[in-house]
């Protein structure tokens, strides 16, 4: 009998949230980046999670180091073979430009290199990678226009869709509509973080002014029996990471999770693990906490392959993958 871990499609995963102690110290000594730990034991103890503000200090921290092209083509092909490890043939890694410009790299420089890092996964782990650039929502308009313009032009090298992130309190979706009706126009895919720190009103912007096709979290729709409903006839994937959850206080603890009331209302969820090496979780840790909601590795899968922003070609084997493998009872 095999012991092989069942496939997976992980569809929201931050690629800088998952570079791990080692590999941030690699590349900050290519880089001469000086870290607050000059050793691996240090900064596994800076790893460990705390709270948000720490979370946000650590990520300022580990994306400050990651600068040059060869960077982010590295930091896509180690996750990739992280997540296969877990069962993943299929990824959607959401990378934010607009910061890594912040650091000095161009706008080419940051698309090539994860770009070329999607296609060397492909080659060399076998797992298909797709990417989705975020916009920060604390960035004025002319970055998110920038970032749409930079998406559409590289969509014939892996990229399939734009986001929206970082602290959506405070930072409603409706004044980035007009880089989200770009990107939509471009032939890209929107898929917004929303529904997490805040509420109703923040799932509805991003499914009216940005025109939604996934949402990322949207937990928070549990709070209203008509928004799911609504998801649910339009079959809108939620991409839910229920370990970042308890992690972030969305909610206070994995039991009180309210995946079990989006399947319920019929809303399809995906399960990734948002930022793996910041919130200490992996894809099996977060398909083991989805199973004990209710969700089991076949409802994921099969809400993965209907939320993937992939070509035809690419969904098809994906359904094949699913269809074909003999899946726990």
């Amino acid at each position: 009998m095999s012991n092989a871990p069942v496939p997976k499609i992980e569809l929201h995963v931050h690629l800088e949230g998952t570079v791990g102690p080692e590999e941030l110290l690699e590349i900050a000594t290519r880089n001469h980046v000086t870290l607050p730990a000059g050793d691996v034991a240090g900064l596994r103890e800076l790893y460990r999670f705390r709270d948000f503000a720490h979370f946000l200090e650590l990520w300022m921290t580990t994306t400050h180091a990651i600068r040059t092209e060869a960077d982010f083509r590295q930091v896509v092909v180690s996750y990739a073979r992280e997540a296969a490890a877990h069962g993943a043939v299929y990824l959607e890694g959401i990378f934010t430009p607009a910061e890594r410009i912040s650091g000095g790299a161009s706008w080419d420089e940051v698309f090539s290199g994860f770009c070329d890092g999607a296609v060397e996964a492909k080659e060399r782990v076998g797992v298909e990678v797709r990417l989705t650039p975020d916009i920060p929502r604390g960035f004025p308009l002319d970055a998110a226009m920038e970032t749409a313009r930079y998406a559409i032009k590289y969509r014939d090298r892996g990229v399939v869709g734009l986001g929206l992130g970082g602290q959506e309190s405070g930072f409603p979706p409706e004044p980035f509509a007009p880089a989200f009706r770009l990107a939509k126009d471009g032939g890209l895919g929107s898929v917004p973080h929303a529904g997490e720190a805040e509420g109703v009103a923040s799932i509805r912007g991003a499914l009216d002014a940005l025109g939604a096709d996934r949402l990322r979290h949207g937990v928070r729709a549990a709070e209203d029996p008509e928004l799911l409903a609504e998801l649910a006839s339009r079959r809108i994937v939620c991409d839910v990471c229920p370990v970042s959850n308890v992690r972030t206080r969305t909610t206070v603890a994995l039991d009180d999770h309210p995946l079990p009331l989006m399947l319920a209302a019929g809303v399809l969820c995906s399960i990734s693990t948002d930022d793996p090496a910041m919130f200490d979780t992996d894809l099996t840790r977060e398909y083991e906490a989805a199973a004990q909601l209710g969700c089991s590795a076949r409802s994921a899968f099969d809400a993965g392959v209907a939320g993937a922003l992939c070509d035809d070609a690419t969904r098809a084997r994906l359904e094949h993958i699913g269809a074909s493998f003999s899946w726990p009872e």
